[in-house]
This record gives structure tokens, C-alpha cells and sequence, in this order.
């Protein structure tokens, strides 16, 4: 089995592949003060808890744009699994062409969503990737990576609301009923998701407007908060929200073939 990791700024998410199949998914939350103890007895303890073991890893593949959390991460998946992580990032060599001023400095989340993009749609593609930062992956149908637009995330832009304005609380990232709120919480719901809405739609259509070639992209909602944005989104083709894990499935076949997977 494959082991596939996306190490993000706000969350660890984590993959275990049984070939092309997703067996079992986990989100953690990044932290940089988790030892490589702790991790290793976290990830056995998943595993077990799933009904697997961690000698059925025979691979493990990583992308991170947080290095403060990866070398404990890396070094406690390393100690449970007794595998070497392969790690993935701009200079990997998978296929890819980074056609931007400056490819060394593409997240690796965005290498693997290109990856992904080109295997699984085979056609012009705009990944939208909700995060930390909400990221739109502009992407031809041979591979190459253009570019895009990176905008705060949903959830960074509500706490920064949030603790900046005494009076407003905290509450949950889902759409409310109507745009108008009744009450504060409502008001902060719906500010923070519709604008989120609507901020993407209009990104969308200038990438659009903008596209080379005579073929519209096909536009894919992928990362955690996916769910809150593509159902409400006009723009939005379809949701993948595992997207980047298969296109850490993908890296790892092309690096090393996968590994016993």
C-alpha cells in the first residue's frame, strides 16, 4: 500500500492507497510542536484504528508547503513504516512543465494538482484548491502549469475577521439560509461564504477571459473546504476532493513505481 501525505499550513492530510484505490483518509491538524515520537504513534494508532497495519506500507510519498512541520512528520512516518518518504516538489521529475517565471518556487500541492489534472481530465484545467489560501491552478491539457491566483482562504479570512473585531464570534463555515442575517453569527456566515462564492466566480471568469486557445478550461473544486464553496458556485465544473492525494499517487508511480502498492 501506498502511503500518500499533503502537508499543508493549516492541516496534514493523509492517504492510504491500495493501488488506485483510496482505502482509508485522515486530516490532521499541522503543527510544528509534535515530535517525530508523537507523529509515528499517531499514524500507527490511525492505521489500526482503519483495521490496517503500518507493515502494509510499502511506499510513502509526500508534498509539503510547511517546512516547519515536515521533518518530524517525515521522520515519525519513517520510524512506523520502516519506508524512505519520497518527497515531491518542483523539481521532481514528473512530466510536468512549470511554465512561470519563477518554478522553483511552485507549492508542491500545486506541482501534484497539475499532475493529477493532466492524468485524470486529460484536458485544459482550472484547479481551485480551498486551503489555507484558496489557489487557482491554471493548466493545459499537455501538462503545463501556467500560473494562477492565489487568494486568502475561507477559514483565514473568517478567523482574521474574527480576531480583529471584538464583537463578532466565531461560527461555523457553512451557508446560511438567506444572504440577509438576523443574527451576528448569520451576518459572519454569510459575508464570509457568498463573498467566498462570489469572489471565485469572478476570479474564474478573468481567467477565462484570459485563457490561451479557443477551449474553455474545465474548472475542479478540490481541499477541505470544497464542499462549503462548489455546490453554491456557477463557475465550478466539479468536485475532486481528493484530488491532490491521487496526484501524490501519481508522483510516487512515476518516481519509484509506486512501491509494493
Amino acid at each position: 500500500m501506498l502511503l500518500a501525505i499533503d502537508i499543508g499550513n493549516t492541516e496534514v492530510t493523509i492517504g492510504l492507497f491500495e493501488a488506485e484505490r483510496l482505502r482509508a483518509k485522515w486530516r490532521l491538524t499541522s503543527t510544528t510542536v509534535r515530535t517525530a515520537d508523537e507523529w509515528m504513534v499517531t499514524l500507527t494508532a490511525l492505521l489500526t484504528q482503519a483495521g490496517h497495519s503500518t507493515q502494509e506500507v510499502g511506499a510513502i510519498v509526500y508534498g509539503s508547503v510547511a517546512p516547519g512541520v515536515t521533518g518530524p512528520l517525515v521522520d515519525g512516518v519513517r520510524q512506523a513504516c520502516e519506508v524512505e518518504p519520497m518527497a515531491v516538489g518542483p523539481d521532481s521529475d514528473l512530466g510536468v512543465t512549470l511554465d512561470v517565471a519563477e518554478p522553483m518556487t511552485v507549492g508542491a500541492d500545486r506541482v501534484v494538482n497539475t499532475l493529477a489534472a493532466r492524468e485524470l481530465f486529460g484536458r485544459d484545467t482550472v484547479v481551485v484548491d480551498f486551503g489555507t489560501a484558496t489557489t487557482f491552478d491554471c493548466i493545459l491539457a499537455d501538462g503545463r502549469f501556467i500560473g494562477g491566483v492565489i487568494a486568502p482562504g475561507l477559514a483565514t479570512a473568517a478567523d482574521h475577521l474574527i480576531r480583529r473585531a471584538a464583537k463578532i464570534p466565531a461560527t461555523e463555515l457553512a451557508a446560511p439560509s438567506t444572504v440577509i442575517g438576523r443574527r451576528t453569527e448569520d451576518c459572519v456566515r454569510s459575508g464570509v461564504v457568498f463573498g467566498a462564492v462570489d469572489a471565485v466566480d469572478g476570479i474564474v471568469r478573468r481567467i477565462r477571459a484570459e485563457w490561451p486557445g479557443d477551449t474553455a478550461p474545465l474548472v475542479v473544486a478540490t481541499g477541505g473546504l470544497a464542499g462549503v464553496i462548489a455546490p453554491l458556485s456557477v463557475e465550478i465544473d466539479r468536485m475532486e476532493p481528493d484530488l491532490t492525494l491521487n496526484g501524490l499517487r501519481l508522483a510516487a508511480r512515476r518516481l519509484r513505481g509506486g512501491g509494493r502498492h
